[in-house]
């Protein structure tokens, strides 16, 4: 006798809808790359994005973001803590970006293939009842069958629409390029992420400013603020010279907007190398310079004061334009003077630049009436002291230390103020030394960034052009020609459907059996 055994699967104790390890992950993946996830992540980064917009970036303005951190102490270890100085350098917003880098490619590829086998496809076979589609139309001819339906696959032929021939049918179909722009929309969306991510990676983005008549070599010691990208080298800094010649503001001068510059202009001469010849370029807002890979775009100005400082001895231990930071459009702006040489005692200098000064009765300041030069004035409070500039902390060359340095007063207790037009010079009491305002230069502010991704991200914003065009006003449409015998003759059924929905079949029908019956009547 012989015997055979069987094999008991062994019994699933899992419970009612417990999920096993790799069900768990195509579950996660399946959520992760859904259309309705990657709404939500592309949401998330946009509102992502707006801390960077609101909240000064120490990659963008450095001096903006200290000042900011200096006005409010307490949220600066808050910020710093959720990184909102450096929002798209966190690893938040890095996080939010590749889930949906990755949710896109998941949503995407699934997609790609469908629209490819979209676009490869025949026309659908012609249905049954072909009066029952919205727009359709019927009539009888003295024809045979297959003269008709040549006829009306020339006809189709003709207006380039792709056929499919059934023994008694025609089937024909055009607007493919429809999903074409579909496709290229969908992967479109890939190529501007992976241009900003390659721009974000390799490239880098710093700042500059210069007095006008000097000059800038593209040294990472040269730059005020400098962001580099991560993958970011400095051997791939393009090694160019460039220096500011002179720099023109046309000013409004009459309306509403009188007093705001309408445009500024920086004329430039540059070397690409060492060894090649000097060009010049005028340099304007949304008009940079490209040199290489390299472009130079200016951004601001300003004014910066010439300023000399003598200490008690009668030595000279500060002179030069002082850069000048401007708050508002009248060019009222705020700097700082140090002179941490100066014996018997250093002296700090803190206070406004007014391009057009002018004195209000009512508040009892001054306040500058226009942006250009009308009547240039400085306004300083001193401070004398140790200014902690030896201290081994760096300090903003816009800011002054004055924990160690008390404001001088007089002897009524009020702040003592310095207040100079361009060629007054004021001696400071008890033998501190004296202060003079030479004259005033003017300042550019440049921004110098490497993008390399930005060209792929432009190929990726025009295919996404394309192809929301191609799928918007491309409408795919099907039309079907049946013909048959019946006891009246040649029965010829034509229906027409439009995919897109909201276009009008209706023509199309009548016109492709008026071209049937002229040619039936011939």
């Amino acid at each position: 006798m012989s015997t055979s055994l069987s094999t008991r699967p062994p019994e699933d104790d899992r419970k009612p809808g417990e999920l096993g390890f790799v069900e768990l992950l195509r579950w996660v993946w399946r959520q992760v790359t859904s259309m309705r996830t990657a709404l939500i992540l592309l949401l998330l980064l946009a509102l992502a994005a707006i801390p960077g917009s609101v909240v000064p970036q120490a990659g963008v303005d450095a001096l903006k973001t200290s000042n900011w951190q200096a006005d409010h102490p307490k949220l600066t270890p808050i910020y710093e803590r959720l990184s909102l100085f450096s929002v798209y350098d966190s690893p938040w917003f890095s996080a939010i970006y590749l889930l949906l880098m990755l949710s896109l490619v998941g949503c995407i590829v699934p997609r790609t293939w469908h629209y490819w086998r979209g676009i490869r496809a025949k026309p659908p076979a012609a249905p049954r009842n072909l009066t029952r589609l919205p727009d359709h139309a019927t009539y009888h001819s003295t024809e045979e069958p297959d003269v008709v339906l040549e006829r009306a696959r020339t006809a189709l032929r003709k207006q380039r629409y792709r056929l499919s021939v059934a023994d008694d049918a025609v089937s024909a179909e055009r607007g493919y390029l429809r999903e074409v722009g579909n496709l290229l929309f969908h992967l479109s969306v890939l190529v501007v992420l992976v241009g900003f991510a390659i721009g974000s990676l390799f490239g880098y983005k710093g700042g500059v400013i210069l007095v006008v008549g000097n000059g800038f070599s593209n040294t990472l010691t040269q730059y005020d603020d400098f962001d580099p990208g991560s993958l970011f080298g400095a051997d791939d800094m393009e090694p160019f010279f460039l220096e500011v010649d002179d720099f023109d503001i046309d000013w409004l001068t009459e309306g509403a907007a009188a007093g705001q510059a309408r445009g500024f202009v920086a004329h430039t001469t540059y070397q690409e190398s060492l060894d090649s010849p000097e060009k010049s370029y005028d340099l304007k807002v949304n008009h940079p310079l490209t040199i290489g890979n390299t472009d130079v775009f200016l951004i601001g100005h300003g004014y910066a004061p010439v300023i000399t400082v003598k200490d008690g001895d009668g030595d000279v231990v500060y002179s030069g334009p002082t850069i000048f930071l401007p708050l508002d459009q009248t060019f009222q702006s705020i700097g700082v003077v140090k002179a941490n040489t100066a014996e018997p005692t250093q002296i700090g200098l803190e206070g406004e630049f007014y391009p057009t000064a002018a004195f209000s009765d009512r508040t009892g300041t001054y306040f500058s009436a226009f942006g250009d030069l009308g009547n240039p004035m400085i306004s300083m409070l001193v401070y004398t002291g140790d200014l902690n500039m030896d201290a081994g902390v760096p300090q903003s060359v816009y800011s002054l230390d004055k924990s160690d340095a008390p404001m001088l007063r007089k002897k009524n207790g009020a702040p003592y103020r310095v207040d100079l037009q361009p060629g007054e010079e004021v001696t400071l009491p008890n033998g501190i030394g004296t202060v003079s305002f030479d004259g005033v230069e003017r300042w550019t502010k440049l921004q110098i960034s490497q993008t390399p991704g930005k060209w792929i991200a432009l190929a990726g914003v025009v295919l996404a052009l394309v192809g929301l065009l191609g799928s918007l006003f491309i409408r795919p449409r099907r039309v079907w020609v049946r013909v048959r015998r019946d006891e009246h003759g040649t029965l010829v059924e034509v229906a027409a459907l439009d995919r897109s929905g909201g276009g009008d079949t209706a023509v199309v029908v009548d016109d492709l059996v008026a071209a049937l019956q002229r040619e039936d009547k011939s």
